[in-house]
């Protein structure tokens, strides 16, 4: 198992029906991301984690929204990659690590990134990042966990990305920006592709 991000942007993804599911992670990988989080949310979640994980085998395909250990072993058998909570569940990150899945637990306070640590793991999403202190507060737990990464995700938007990405210690940026609702339902695939587009050149601007 490694818990290794190779992308700075993890788009998420909430649809209602494979089909949708599948072209949004097309319009995705096209605009240059290939990793992406397909979200427990919807009824058919399951199913669209599935179909992106048979149809579009170079794509790294992640559940999240993770609550408990029998959907981290579901979402094992339907095809995901790396699984995501919102919290920092003993369950879930057994679970992953039971099926060699990275894993990436929602944190928010020192105590939980320290139990993280001493879990054994090395990269926690820091969840609602905005509402949690945003980049303030990322500094100071990075100041103190030294060797901790993080994924900020929660009210990260195109125009705060630079700001997360600016920071060592934040691997990646988790977003459902880069899929918009309306946009999805109307068909418009262009609008994801050219959202995935931007923000890999942010990260470019940002990194470079």
């Amino acid at each position: 198992m490694t818990d290794e991000i190779k992308t700075p942007v993890i788009p998420i993804v909430q649809a209602e029906d494979a089909k949708t599911a599948v072209l949004t992670a097309k319009a995705l990988q096209k605009g240059g991301l290939n990793m992406i989080e397909v979200v427990l949310r919807t009824d058919a979640a399951l199913t669209c984690l599935e179909a992106i994980s048979q149809e579009l085998p170079d794509v790294i395909v992640g559940a999240g929204t993770v609550l408990n250990a029998g959907q981290a072993d579901e979402v094992a058998r339907r095809g995901a990659k790396f699984i995501v909570s919102p919290g920092l569940d003993d369950g879930v990150v057994n679970s992953a690590k039971a099926n060699d899945l990275p894993i990436f637990p929602g944190v928010v306070t020192p105590s939980e990134v320290q139990r993280a640590a001493n879990m054994g793991l090395s990269t926690v999403k820091f969840f609602p990042a905005s509402l949690a202190g945003g980049v303030p507060m990322l500094k100071a737990l990075s100041a103190v966990f030294r060797n901790m990464q993080f994924m900020p995700t929660g009210g990260v938007s195109e125009a705060n990305l630079a700001d997360y990405l600016a920071l060592p210690s934040v691997v990646a940026c988790g977003g459902s920006w880069l899929t918009p609702k309306d946009e999805i339902a109307a068909g418009n695939f262009g609008a994801v592709t050219k959202l995935a587009e931007e923000a890999l050149q942010i990260a470019s601007n940002t990194r470079s």
